[in-house]
């Protein structure tokens, strides 16, 4: 019997389950939680094994992302797996049923499940979004799998707009303008994004549906319209302007029209990004001499230096939960990614490898998209927040660049 008991709180330990239910991501474990993945099964009808190897392979790109799980695919059986999930489907005409389960083994207990009905082509969407769900039944917090990614790419020679999966699959043209485009930003909705165009030949700041293509020229004033940030509540517009002289920031209301002047320095001051509450806004300044990172309240009033250390700091943005903002530092060899406390402590280097930049945050922020020159061209990558599991994302051959994560469509 002491047998049993003790080798019942060493599962425990080892999954490190939290008083409330939840697995504790913030506590230290022992060992990853096993997650077998079952061969994919047809509900009815016949077998449709490409249907079942896609749905599999998403899956366990998913799940393997976050630090919690170890998973396993079909060849490896159940045997020593803490959880299994289960999942089949159904196609009946152009509809297709997909269910899934999550089943913790020891307790012979499901801890959720769902069913999802679409078409063949949305197989990801569901798939992603049955991935979310696994990590808000096990954490308490929903994943950031059915966002989607928006970046600049040069495929078709000039730098143009794309959205894809957050995995890097199913990309989508957004603009076809022939001109540059640049720095996408989602809307919290992640329905509509801004980003600045030349293709009228001023860099004008544009918004634009997604689901629609109905476009909208917002900032067009004489000079510089670009860098803009969506406040959290979606009404106000960060961006950077010149029409006054040098690059400032100013507050714009979704529609275009001038709500204030945020900042009045002889310096440049870009890239502001918005806390989480949107009560405050970091950006770049050189009103010091070398760019670097600033916070000031969103009206423009108590600026404070938050980066003391290096001497390009660049392109920050606040993450989710508001105690870390991620920016991109120019040391020998390039760009690197930091991470550093809102009050200027803890500064972190997360990547070592290439040319990286322009980092943003998952929506649930465990994870942060960059572009990366390590693989010889630049190209979209994500990694975990503590900057482990570094992987390569989107699958063009040209140029990807400043990515930006919305939340679920």
């Amino acid at each position: 019997m002491r047998i049993i008991l003790c080798a019942v709180l060493l599962i425990m330990a080892q999954l490190s389950w939290a008083s409330d239910g939840y697995i504790d991501i913030t506590a230290p474990i022992v060992r990853k939680t096993q997650l077998y993945l079952a061969p994919a099964t047809a509900l009815s009808g016949p077998a449709l094994p490409e249907v079942g190897r896609e749905l599999t392979e998403l899956l366990s790109f998913d799940l393997g992302l976050p630090s919690i799980f170890s998973v396993s695919g079909p060849a490896a059986g159940p045997a020593g797996a803490d959880l299994v999930l289960k999942s089949s489907y159904a196609l009946n005409g152009n509809a297709l049923v997909v269910e899934c389960r999550l089943i913790d083994q020891a307790l012979n207990r499901e801890l959720t499940a769902k069913r999802y009905t679409g078409t063949p082509k949305e197989l990801r969407r569901m798939g992603h979004a049955f991935a979310d769900e696994v990590l808000r039944a096990l954490t308490g917090l929903k994943g950031p799998f059915t966002g989607k990614i928006a970046y600049v790419t040069r495929i078709s020679g000039n730098k143009e707009i794309f959205v894809m999966d957050s995995d890097g699959r199913n990309p989508q043209r957004v603009t076809n303008n022939g001109s540059i485009n640049l720095n996408p930003d989602f809307a919290p909705s992640g329905k509509e994004i801004i980003y600045t165009s030349y293709k009228k030949g001023n860099p004008d700041l544009y918004r634009r549906e997604l689901f629609t293509g109905l476009e909208a020229r917002i900032s067009s004033r004489q000079g510089l319209n670009a860098m803009g940030a969506f406040s959290p509540d979606g009404n106000r517009i960060a961006e950077v302007m010149s029409k006054d002289g040098d690059s400032e920031i100013y507050l714009i209301s979704r529609e275009g029209k001038e709500l204030s002047r945020l900042t009045r320095d002889p310096g440049i001051d870009v890239s502001p990004a918005w806390s989480p509450d949107g009560s405050k806004l970091v950006f770049v300044s050189d009103r010091l001499g070398k760019p670097q990172l600033f916070v000031m309240d969103a009206d423009g009033s108590h600026v404070r230096r938050l980066t003391t250390s290096g001497a390009y700091n660049v392109t920050p943005r606040w993450s989710p939960k508001g105690e870390r903002i991620a920016y991109a530092r120019q040391e020998e060899g390039g760009f690197q990614i930091h991470t550093i406390g809102v009050d200027g402590s803890q500064d972190s280097q997360l990547t070592s490898q290439g040319n990286n930049q322009h980092p943003r945050w998952s929506p649930d922020g465990r994870f942060i998209i960059f572009s990366s020159t390590r693989g010889g061209t630049e190209a979209i990558y994500l990694m975990r927040a503590d900057g482990s599991a570094q992987t390569l994302i989107s699958r063009g051959k040209t140029r990807d660049s400043h990515p930006t994560w919305s939340a679920a469509w």
